[in-house]
């Protein structure tokens, strides 16, 4: 296992399962708290995995889910917003 490999296991434990759990719950501030905190961690995540496997179609990966994480958090908010 590669120091990249290891990084990305760890970010996802230390980084991801608290954005799940506060997507999980019932406040609608929350859920968009996790939200955010999940589409910052999934494409650091993805850089890691992408230096770890030599692979470059990771880095397109994650370019495309962090442009979408955040167009997905203002729909989310613009949509909280209406009630």
């Amino acid at each position: 296992m590669t120091p990249w490999l290891a990084f990305a296991a760890a970010l996802l434990l230390v980084g991801l399962a608290p954005a799940v759990v506060a997507a999980g719950r019932r406040g609608t501030m929350d859920r968009l708290a996790g939200l955010a905190l999940a589409g910052t961690v999934a494409p650091l995540v993805l850089l890691e995995l992408s230096a770890g496997y030599r692979r470059t179609s990771y880095l397109d990966t994650a370019l495309v889910l962090a442009a979408l994480s955040l167009t997905g958090s203002l729909v989310f908010a613009r949509l909280v917003a209406r009630r």
